[in-house]
């Protein structure tokens, strides 16, 4: 007889072959039948059985919590677990577990990728040769092209994504600077980096900004208008992190004005997103001269190669079945860590 019983939320994928082998005879595996919009359209007899809980992109509540007598674990299929009350959990005692290496160097390289092709124009001179009638055919002289090697490249967070960002952008000739108040002395010293005391010391020292902290109280909103304009004029902004924590309306202020010269989302405050849009997404949109070569906003798309899918997949439930059965549970998310 199974000793646990784990309920996948979302029915993102075709079979449940890998989980079955992954959690073996002990552990009760439960796939919606069908494709379910939230957690209300799961059945009130496998909300009551389930221990373990997976979830993707649903958020769960407190008054969610209340259909699973028997939770145990809640296991955020992916890095961020912004969507998850971890203080109703807590008061139930119910753990909260993330993947934090499905997709590590994917967000990295799309994050670089981002800051490459704004500070090495291919957007901007895509744009211009694709006009009609089409740019001359030369460079442009444009303050968002930049050598590397003359950039300072911030980077708000150190975490594993924020530490492969940092090699790589050495490897590109910047120079690398990062803010985290967080991690412990001399981290800087193993990663051949330097570091910030205050983000506003970041902030002012920053050609090219690479933001890669979690959405928690504290960094939501973190980067709006007043600390952006602390950025030299002609700066660069890459977001791979979460929305919230860059103000999209600031950025839209600052990169028509010029004082930024571009930026990168592949986040944005609320996803999808929804009518009216910001600013930023309906000028871009709309293809408006401000925003060509000089924003790229792709959808979220940063962790995803079939190889991280697949990652996904199998890691969280190793995760899950860690916490259920041990012998120890995994990439436990405290609550004070918030």
């Amino acid at each position: 007889m199974p000793s646990a019983t784990v309920l996948y939320s979302e029915k993102s994928y075709a079979d449940d072959s890998v989980e079955r082998r992954i959690y073996g005879p002990d552990v009760r595996v439960i796939f919606p039948a069908t494709a379910s919009n939230s957690l209300a359209d799961l059945s009130d007899e496998d909300c009551a059985a389930a221990e373990g809980l997976m979830i993707l992109r649903f958020k769960v509540f407190a008054e969610d919590l209340k259909r699973f007598p028997r939770l145990r674990a809640i296991c955020r299929m992916g890095v961020g677990y912004d969507n998850l009350d971890r203080v109703a959990a807590a008061d139930r005692q119910i753990m909260i577990l993330n993947v934090p290496d499905y997709g590590t160097t994917e967000v990295a390289d799309h994050a670089m990728a981002l800051a490459l092709s704004l500070r090495r124009g291919l957007l901007m001179h895509h744009e211009t040769q694709r006009a009609s009638p089409p740019a001359a055919w030369r460079y442009i002289d444009d303050p968002l092209l930049r050598r590397s090697s003359v950039q300072t490249f911030g980077i708000v967070g150190m975490g594993r994504i924020a530490t492969a960002v940092a090699l790589r952008a050495k490897a590109f000739g910047f120079r690398v600077v990062f803010y985290d108040p967080h991690l412990p002395n001399g981290v800087e010293l193993g990663l051949g980096v330097q570091r910030a005391a205050t983000l506003e010391e970041l902030l002012h020292q920053t050609d090219t900004l690479s933001v890669h902290t979690p959405l928690t109280r504290e960094t939501r909103g973190l980067l709006g208008l007043k600390e952006l304009s602390l950025l030299p004029k002609g700066a660069v902004v890459v977001n791979t992190a979460r929305g919230p924590i860059v103000d999209i309306d600031a950025a839209a202020t600052l990169l028509k004005s010029g004082h930024l010269a571009g930026v990168g989302l592949d986040v944005v405050p609320v996803e999808p997103p929804v009518e009216p849009v910001p600013e930023l997404i309906r000028a871009y949109r709309a293809r408006e001269d401000w925003t060509l070569g000089r924003l790229i906003i792709t959808p979220h798309s940063a962790f995803y190669t079939p190889q991280a899918w697949d990652d996904i997949r199998s890691k969280s439930a190793e995760t899950m079945r860690a916490a259920l059965l041990g012998p120890r549970a995994q990439n436990v998310i405290p609550p004070e860590s918030d």
